[in-house]
Protein backbone atom coordinates (compact mmCIF):
# COMPACT_ATOMS: atom_id res chain seq x y z
CA UNK A 1 0.00 0.00 0.00
CA UNK A 2 2.98 2.34 0.24
CA UNK A 3 6.26 2.23 -0.94
CA UNK A 4 8.27 3.80 1.75
CA UNK A 5 7.53 0.91 4.56
CA UNK A 6 9.08 -2.46 4.40
CA UNK A 7 8.03 -3.33 7.83
CA UNK A 8 4.83 -3.23 9.75
CA UNK A 9 6.57 -1.17 12.45
CA UNK A 10 7.61 1.27 9.54
CA UNK A 11 3.74 1.04 8.38
CA UNK A 12 2.46 1.62 11.96
CA UNK A 13 4.34 4.81 12.01
CA UNK A 14 3.20 6.24 9.21
CA UNK A 15 0.11 6.13 10.73
CA UNK A 16 1.10 7.55 14.17
CA UNK A 17 2.49 10.87 11.69
CA UNK A 18 -0.91 11.03 9.54
CA UNK A 19 -2.64 11.03 13.12
CA UNK A 20 -1.52 14.14 14.43
CA UNK A 21 -2.78 15.73 11.34
CA UNK A 22 -5.96 13.97 11.24
CA UNK A 23 -6.71 14.66 14.72
CA UNK A 24 -6.89 18.63 13.43
CA UNK A 25 -9.31 18.18 10.42
CA UNK A 26 -12.88 20.29 10.94
CA UNK A 27 -15.84 18.61 10.98
CA UNK A 28 -16.86 18.97 7.50
CA UNK A 29 -13.19 18.48 6.25
CA UNK A 30 -13.76 14.86 7.86
CA UNK A 31 -17.33 14.42 6.44
CA UNK A 32 -16.32 15.02 2.71
CA UNK A 33 -13.43 12.66 3.16
CA UNK A 34 -16.38 10.21 4.20
CA UNK A 35 -18.48 10.91 1.47
CA UNK A 36 -15.21 11.07 -1.45
CA UNK A 37 -14.39 7.24 0.38
CA UNK A 38 -18.16 6.36 -0.26
CA UNK A 39 -17.93 7.32 -3.91
CA UNK A 40 -14.99 5.34 -3.84
CA UNK A 41 -16.05 1.95 -2.86
CA UNK A 42 -19.14 2.46 -5.30
CA UNK A 43 -16.90 3.21 -8.31
CA UNK A 44 -14.64 0.11 -7.25
CA UNK A 45 -17.42 -2.37 -6.79
CA UNK A 46 -16.08 -4.45 -9.90
CA UNK A 47 -12.61 -4.40 -8.56
CA UNK A 48 -14.00 -5.39 -5.06
CA UNK A 49 -16.59 -8.08 -6.33
CA UNK A 50 -13.66 -9.31 -8.53
CA UNK A 51 -11.33 -9.80 -5.35
CA UNK A 52 -14.26 -10.96 -3.47
CA UNK A 53 -14.70 -14.21 -5.32
CA UNK A 54 -10.57 -14.98 -5.71
CA UNK A 55 -10.96 -14.92 -2.17
CA UNK A 56 -14.26 -16.76 -2.15
CA UNK A 57 -12.63 -19.73 -4.17
CA UNK A 58 -9.38 -20.06 -2.15
CA UNK A 59 -11.49 -20.33 1.36
CA UNK A 60 -13.86 -22.85 -0.22
CA UNK A 61 -10.79 -25.12 -1.19
CA UNK A 62 -9.18 -24.57 1.88
CA UNK A 63 -11.85 -25.48 3.72
CA UNK A 64 -13.25 -21.84 5.30
CA UNK A 65 -16.27 -22.62 7.53
CA UNK A 66 -19.99 -21.57 6.23
CA UNK A 67 -20.33 -19.01 8.42
CA UNK A 68 -17.05 -17.42 7.22
CA UNK A 69 -17.98 -17.85 3.87
CA UNK A 70 -20.86 -15.55 4.32
CA UNK A 71 -18.86 -12.87 6.36
CA UNK A 72 -16.39 -12.49 3.18
CA UNK A 73 -18.89 -12.62 0.66
CA UNK A 74 -19.54 -9.57 -1.17
CA UNK A 75 -21.78 -8.74 -3.99
CA UNK A 76 -22.94 -5.66 -5.43
CA UNK A 77 -25.81 -4.79 -3.37
CA UNK A 78 -23.48 -5.68 -0.03
CA UNK A 79 -20.79 -3.03 -1.79
CA UNK A 80 -23.38 -0.28 -1.53
CA UNK A 81 -24.13 -1.32 1.89
CA UNK A 82 -20.75 -0.45 2.47
CA UNK A 83 -20.49 2.92 0.45
CA UNK A 84 -24.40 3.54 2.30
CA UNK A 85 -22.78 2.93 5.71
CA UNK A 86 -19.88 5.07 5.48
CA UNK A 87 -22.38 7.94 4.31
CA UNK A 88 -24.40 7.06 7.44
CA UNK A 89 -21.18 7.58 9.30
CA UNK A 90 -20.05 10.73 7.83
CA UNK A 91 -23.94 12.45 8.61
CA UNK A 92 -23.21 11.61 12.34
CA UNK A 93 -22.27 14.45 14.72
CA UNK A 94 -18.79 14.86 15.28
CA UNK A 95 -17.31 13.17 18.30
CA UNK A 96 -14.17 15.47 18.96
CA UNK A 97 -14.79 18.24 20.99
CA UNK A 98 -17.65 17.66 22.74
CA UNK A 99 -17.15 19.48 26.62
CA UNK A 100 -18.09 16.29 29.13
CA UNK A 101 -17.35 18.18 32.54
CA UNK A 102 -16.03 21.66 33.23
CA UNK A 103 -16.14 23.90 36.40
CA UNK A 104 -14.42 26.61 38.41
CA UNK A 105 -11.71 26.48 40.92
CA UNK A 106 -11.67 28.52 44.18
CA UNK A 107 -9.22 30.43 42.60
CA UNK A 108 -10.16 31.14 39.59
CA UNK A 109 -8.69 28.27 37.35
CA UNK A 110 -11.27 27.42 34.64
CA UNK A 111 -11.69 23.70 33.72
CA UNK A 112 -13.08 21.90 30.55
CA UNK A 113 -13.31 18.54 30.11
CA UNK A 114 -13.64 17.56 26.10
CA UNK A 115 -13.38 14.41 24.16
CA UNK A 116 -10.25 14.08 21.77
CA UNK A 117 -9.28 10.99 19.28
CA UNK A 118 -6.94 8.13 20.38
CA UNK A 119 -4.44 8.57 17.71
CA UNK A 120 -3.94 5.41 15.94
CA UNK A 121 -6.79 2.51 16.57
CA UNK A 122 -5.81 -0.56 15.55
CA UNK A 123 -7.86 -3.48 14.63
CA UNK A 124 -7.21 -7.54 14.09
CA UNK A 125 -10.00 -9.69 12.74
CA UNK A 126 -10.97 -12.70 9.99
CA UNK A 127 -13.36 -12.68 6.62
CA UNK A 128 -15.08 -9.79 7.45
CA UNK A 129 -14.45 -7.22 4.54
CA UNK A 130 -17.19 -4.86 5.88
CA UNK A 131 -15.17 -4.59 9.46
CA UNK A 132 -11.88 -2.76 7.22
CA UNK A 133 -14.53 -0.32 6.15
CA UNK A 134 -16.45 0.05 9.10
CA UNK A 135 -13.17 0.67 11.24
CA UNK A 136 -11.80 3.32 8.97
CA UNK A 137 -14.63 5.40 8.17
CA UNK A 138 -15.34 5.28 12.44
CA UNK A 139 -11.62 5.55 12.93
CA UNK A 140 -11.54 8.69 10.45
CA UNK A 141 -14.80 10.36 11.81
CA UNK A 142 -13.54 10.49 15.22
CA UNK A 143 -10.12 11.49 13.88
CA UNK A 144 -7.82 8.78 14.51
CA UNK A 145 -5.61 6.86 12.03
CA UNK A 146 -6.64 3.07 11.77
CA UNK A 147 -3.88 0.14 11.74
CA UNK A 148 -5.75 -3.06 9.74
CA UNK A 149 -4.83 -6.58 9.82
CA UNK A 150 -7.48 -8.63 8.36
CA UNK A 151 -6.52 -12.25 8.07
CA UNK A 152 -5.59 -13.93 4.86
CA UNK A 153 -9.09 -15.10 4.10
CA UNK A 154 -9.88 -11.71 2.84
CA UNK A 155 -6.57 -10.19 1.85
CA UNK A 156 -7.71 -9.62 -1.59
CA UNK A 157 -10.70 -8.10 -0.56
CA UNK A 158 -9.52 -5.65 1.66
CA UNK A 159 -6.36 -4.66 -0.34
CA UNK A 160 -9.07 -3.56 -2.88
CA UNK A 161 -11.27 -1.66 -0.46
CA UNK A 162 -8.23 -0.27 1.09
CA UNK A 163 -7.06 1.21 -2.12
CA UNK A 164 -10.19 2.75 -2.48
CA UNK A 165 -10.00 4.64 0.59
CA UNK A 166 -6.78 5.48 0.64
CA UNK A 167 -6.93 7.52 -3.21
CA UNK A 168 -10.27 8.52 -1.48
CA UNK A 169 -8.09 10.48 1.01
CA UNK A 170 -5.18 11.51 -1.16
CA UNK A 171 -7.61 13.37 -3.66
CA UNK A 172 -9.45 15.28 -0.94
CA UNK A 173 -5.44 16.46 0.32
CA UNK A 174 -5.55 14.29 3.33
CA UNK A 175 -2.82 12.38 4.32
CA UNK A 176 -3.49 8.46 2.82
CA UNK A 177 -1.21 6.86 5.37
CA UNK A 178 -3.88 7.48 7.71
CA UNK A 179 -5.20 3.85 6.60
CA UNK A 180 -2.54 1.58 7.18
CA UNK A 181 -2.79 -2.27 7.00
CA UNK A 182 -0.29 -5.12 7.98
CA UNK A 183 -1.94 -8.17 6.34
CA UNK A 184 0.80 -8.63 3.62
CA UNK A 185 3.03 -9.72 6.47
CA UNK A 186 1.31 -12.09 7.47
CA UNK A 187 1.39 -13.33 11.35
CA UNK A 188 4.55 -11.16 11.60
CA UNK A 189 2.21 -8.20 11.22
CA UNK A 190 -0.28 -9.04 13.49
CA UNK A 191 2.03 -10.02 16.12
CA UNK A 192 3.86 -6.07 15.62
CA UNK A 193 0.50 -4.83 15.78
CA UNK A 194 -0.24 -6.45 19.14
CA UNK A 195 3.05 -5.20 20.32
CA UNK A 196 2.99 -1.99 18.80
CA UNK A 197 2.81 -0.20 22.20
CA UNK A 198 3.53 3.08 22.29
CA UNK A 199 2.62 3.20 18.75
CA UNK A 200 -0.61 2.43 18.28
CA UNK A 201 -2.97 3.65 21.30
CA UNK A 202 -6.02 0.75 21.38
CA UNK A 203 -6.30 -2.44 19.41
CA UNK A 204 -10.20 -4.19 18.88
CA UNK A 205 -9.99 -7.55 17.75
CA UNK A 206 -13.48 -8.78 15.63
CA UNK A 207 -13.70 -12.65 15.16
CA UNK A 208 -13.09 -16.05 16.84
CA UNK A 209 -13.33 -16.82 20.45
CA UNK A 210 -9.66 -17.59 19.92
CA UNK A 211 -8.59 -14.83 18.47
CA UNK A 212 -10.05 -12.64 20.51
CA UNK A 213 -8.54 -14.77 23.13
CA UNK A 214 -4.83 -14.52 21.36
CA UNK A 215 -5.26 -10.72 21.14
CA UNK A 216 -6.30 -10.07 24.85
CA UNK A 217 -3.24 -12.56 26.37
CA UNK A 218 -0.61 -11.70 23.76
CA UNK A 219 -1.00 -8.11 23.43
CA UNK A 220 0.87 -5.23 25.43
CA UNK A 221 -1.03 -2.16 23.44
CA UNK A 222 -4.46 -1.67 25.59
CA UNK A 223 -7.17 -3.71 24.39
CA UNK A 224 -11.04 -3.57 23.93
CA UNK A 225 -12.48 -6.54 24.49
CA UNK A 226 -15.26 -7.78 21.93
CA UNK A 227 -16.64 -11.50 22.60
CA UNK A 228 -18.44 -14.34 21.64
CA UNK A 229 -21.87 -14.11 21.41
CA UNK A 230 -23.46 -16.96 22.95
CA UNK A 231 -26.52 -15.10 22.51
CA UNK A 232 -29.80 -16.28 25.18
CA UNK A 233 -34.00 -16.24 24.66
CA UNK A 234 -35.63 -16.85 27.37
CA UNK A 235 -39.55 -17.81 26.90
CA UNK A 236 -41.53 -16.95 30.12
CA UNK A 237 -44.77 -18.48 31.00
CA UNK A 238 -46.34 -15.48 30.08
CA UNK A 239 -45.05 -15.32 26.38
CA UNK A 240 -47.28 -15.04 23.66
CA UNK A 241 -46.62 -17.82 20.95
CA UNK A 242 -46.74 -15.13 17.84
CA UNK A 243 -43.81 -13.34 19.92
CA UNK A 244 -42.13 -15.88 21.13
CA UNK A 245 -41.86 -17.78 17.48
CA UNK A 246 -41.39 -14.53 15.26
CA UNK A 247 -38.60 -13.30 17.83
CA UNK A 248 -36.73 -16.67 18.20
CA UNK A 249 -37.58 -17.30 13.68
CA UNK A 250 -35.82 -14.19 13.34
CA UNK A 251 -33.34 -14.19 15.42
CA UNK A 252 -31.55 -17.48 14.26
CA UNK A 253 -32.42 -17.62 10.87
CA UNK A 254 -32.21 -13.72 9.41
CA UNK A 255 -28.56 -14.17 9.60
CA UNK A 256 -27.32 -16.97 11.59
CA UNK A 257 -23.63 -15.97 10.76
CA UNK A 258 -23.08 -13.56 13.11
CA UNK A 259 -22.75 -12.94 16.64
CA UNK A 260 -25.83 -11.43 17.88
CA UNK A 261 -28.07 -14.50 16.55
CA UNK A 262 -29.51 -16.63 19.02
CA UNK A 263 -27.78 -19.56 20.56
CA UNK A 264 -29.78 -20.99 23.09
CA UNK A 265 -33.28 -20.57 23.85
CA UNK A 266 -35.01 -21.27 27.57
CA UNK A 267 -38.10 -21.98 27.54
CA UNK A 268 -40.42 -21.93 31.16
CA UNK A 269 -41.90 -25.53 32.08
CA UNK A 270 -45.27 -23.93 32.36
CA UNK A 271 -45.06 -22.66 28.91
CA UNK A 272 -42.99 -26.09 27.13
CA UNK A 273 -46.30 -27.76 25.76
CA UNK A 274 -47.82 -24.70 23.72
CA UNK A 275 -44.27 -22.81 22.97
CA UNK A 276 -41.85 -25.82 21.91
CA UNK A 277 -44.04 -28.03 19.08
CA UNK A 278 -45.00 -24.65 17.26
CA UNK A 279 -41.05 -22.68 17.49
CA UNK A 280 -39.50 -25.95 16.88
CA UNK A 281 -41.73 -26.11 13.50
CA UNK A 282 -40.81 -23.01 12.66
CA UNK A 283 -36.97 -23.01 12.95
CA UNK A 284 -36.74 -26.67 11.10
CA UNK A 285 -39.14 -25.13 8.18
CA UNK A 286 -36.24 -22.69 7.68
CA UNK A 287 -33.65 -25.07 7.89
CA UNK A 288 -32.80 -24.82 11.74
CA UNK A 289 -30.97 -27.97 13.60
CA UNK A 290 -32.57 -28.18 16.93
CA UNK A 291 -30.35 -29.31 19.57
CA UNK A 292 -32.79 -30.08 22.53
CA UNK A 293 -33.01 -31.36 25.95
CA UNK A 294 -34.79 -34.53 26.79
CA UNK A 295 -38.62 -32.44 27.56
CA UNK A 296 -37.69 -30.77 23.82
CA UNK A 297 -37.48 -34.24 22.64
CA UNK A 298 -40.47 -35.41 24.06
CA UNK A 299 -42.58 -32.61 22.75
CA UNK A 300 -41.37 -32.13 19.13
CA UNK A 301 -39.64 -34.25 16.49
CA UNK A 302 -36.48 -34.29 14.61
CA UNK A 303 -34.14 -33.08 17.64
CA UNK A 304 -30.86 -33.67 18.50
CA UNK A 305 -30.05 -34.62 21.92
CA UNK A 306 -28.51 -32.13 23.65
CA UNK A 307 -25.19 -31.99 25.69
CA UNK A 308 -23.26 -29.95 27.90
CA UNK A 309 -21.08 -28.32 25.04
CA UNK A 310 -24.05 -27.26 23.38
CA UNK A 311 -24.92 -24.65 26.07
CA UNK A 312 -21.87 -22.90 25.54
CA UNK A 313 -21.45 -23.16 21.68
CA UNK A 314 -21.22 -20.25 19.86
CA UNK A 315 -22.78 -22.61 17.06
CA UNK A 316 -22.76 -19.39 14.24
CA UNK A 317 -24.86 -21.76 11.53
CA UNK A 318 -28.29 -22.72 11.98
CA UNK A 319 -28.39 -24.79 14.58
CA UNK A 320 -29.96 -23.83 18.21
CA UNK A 321 -29.80 -25.30 21.82
CA UNK A 322 -33.23 -25.52 23.41
CA UNK A 323 -33.59 -26.27 26.76
CA UNK A 324 -36.96 -26.22 29.08
CA UNK A 325 -36.47 -24.83 32.33
CA UNK A 326 -38.30 -25.23 35.80
CA UNK A 327 -38.82 -20.97 36.22
CA UNK A 328 -37.12 -17.79 35.95
CA UNK A 329 -34.60 -18.31 38.87
CA UNK A 330 -33.06 -21.29 36.50
CA UNK A 331 -33.16 -19.52 33.08
CA UNK A 332 -31.10 -16.72 34.88
CA UNK A 333 -28.46 -19.24 36.64
CA UNK A 334 -28.16 -20.62 33.42
CA UNK A 335 -27.68 -17.47 31.90
CA UNK A 336 -25.00 -16.76 34.92
CA UNK A 337 -23.18 -20.17 33.51
CA UNK A 338 -23.12 -20.13 30.24
CA UNK A 339 -23.30 -16.81 28.84
CA UNK A 340 -20.58 -14.57 27.09
CA UNK A 341 -22.16 -11.25 27.89
CA UNK A 342 -23.00 -9.95 24.68
CA UNK A 343 -27.05 -10.19 24.37
CA UNK A 344 -29.73 -11.47 26.10
CA UNK A 345 -33.54 -11.54 25.94
CA UNK A 346 -36.89 -12.20 27.67
CA UNK A 347 -40.00 -12.65 26.09
CA UNK A 348 -42.89 -11.93 28.30
CA UNK A 349 -45.85 -10.24 29.22
CA UNK A 350 -44.88 -10.06 33.24
CA UNK A 351 -43.60 -6.32 34.06
CA UNK A 352 -41.77 -7.54 36.91
CA UNK A 353 -40.64 -10.52 35.23
CA UNK A 354 -39.04 -8.07 32.67
CA UNK A 355 -38.09 -5.93 34.96
CA UNK A 356 -35.70 -8.69 37.29
CA UNK A 357 -34.52 -9.66 33.83
CA UNK A 358 -33.31 -6.31 32.71
CA UNK A 359 -32.03 -5.46 36.58
CA UNK A 360 -29.87 -9.47 36.85
CA UNK A 361 -28.69 -10.29 33.53
CA UNK A 362 -25.44 -8.92 33.30
CA UNK A 363 -24.67 -8.54 29.76
CA UNK A 364 -23.68 -5.72 27.46
CA UNK A 365 -27.49 -5.64 26.10
CA UNK A 366 -30.06 -6.89 27.78
CA UNK A 367 -33.73 -6.96 26.16
CA UNK A 368 -37.45 -7.31 26.89
CA UNK A 369 -40.05 -8.50 23.65
CA UNK A 370 -37.46 -8.10 20.68
CA UNK A 371 -34.85 -9.81 18.51
CA UNK A 372 -31.05 -10.08 19.43
CA UNK A 373 -30.41 -8.93 16.63
CA UNK A 374 -31.33 -5.66 16.60
CA UNK A 375 -27.65 -5.15 19.34
CA UNK A 376 -25.80 -3.61 16.65
CA UNK A 377 -24.26 -0.24 15.57
CA UNK A 378 -26.32 0.52 12.58
CA UNK A 379 -29.44 -0.52 14.45
CA UNK A 380 -28.51 1.14 17.25
CA UNK A 381 -27.95 4.62 15.14
CA UNK A 382 -24.52 4.36 15.00
CA UNK A 383 -24.09 4.33 11.22
CA UNK A 384 -21.70 1.38 11.60
CA UNK A 385 -19.49 -0.14 14.72
CA UNK A 386 -16.36 -1.13 15.57
CA UNK A 387 -17.28 -4.21 17.47
CA UNK A 388 -19.78 -5.34 20.51
CA UNK A 389 -17.68 -5.02 23.97
CA UNK A 390 -18.23 -7.57 26.21
CA UNK A 391 -16.28 -5.84 28.57
CA UNK A 392 -16.85 -3.39 31.15
CA UNK A 393 -14.13 -1.08 30.97
CA UNK A 394 -14.19 2.46 28.67
CA UNK A 395 -16.39 0.85 26.46
CA UNK A 396 -19.64 -2.03 26.55
CA UNK A 397 -21.91 -3.08 24.10
CA UNK A 398 -22.30 -1.48 20.21
CA UNK A 399 -19.26 1.02 19.74
CA UNK A 400 -19.45 3.92 17.42
CA UNK A 401 -18.06 7.37 17.39
CA UNK A 402 -17.90 7.96 20.91
CA UNK A 403 -16.20 5.08 22.24
CA UNK A 404 -12.94 5.95 19.75
CA UNK A 405 -12.55 8.85 21.69
CA UNK A 406 -10.65 9.45 24.74
CA UNK A 407 -10.82 12.59 26.81
CA UNK A 408 -8.09 15.39 28.70
CA UNK A 409 -8.93 18.19 30.72
CA UNK A 410 -8.14 21.86 29.35
CA UNK A 411 -6.77 24.30 31.93
CA UNK A 412 -6.91 28.17 31.71
CA UNK A 413 -5.58 30.49 34.20
CA UNK A 414 -4.20 33.85 34.50
CA UNK A 415 -1.28 33.57 36.64
CA UNK A 416 -2.43 31.51 39.51
CA UNK A 417 0.16 29.53 41.42
CA UNK A 418 -0.06 26.82 43.97
CA UNK A 419 -0.23 28.01 47.42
Amino acid sequence: MTTTATTPRERMLLAKDAARTIGLLSDEQKRDALLAIADAIEWSAAEIVSANGEDLERGRATGLSTALQDRLRLDEPRVAALAAAVRDIAALPDPVGRVLDERTLPNGVELTKVSVPFGVVGSIYEARPNVTVDIASLALRSGNAVVLRGGSAAELTNAALIRAMRGALAEQGIDPEAIQTVDEFGRDGAKALMQARGIVDVLVPRGSAQLIETVVTESSVPVIETGAGVVHIVLDASAPLDWARDIVVNAKVQRPSVCNSVETVLVHRDAADQLVPPIVSALQERGVTVHGDAVVSGLAAGIVPATDEDWQTEYLSLDVAMHVVDDLDEALAHIRTYSTHHTESIITTDDANAARFLAEVDSAVVMVNTSTRFTDGGEFGFGAEVGISTQKLHARGPMGLAELTSSKWLARGSGQVRA
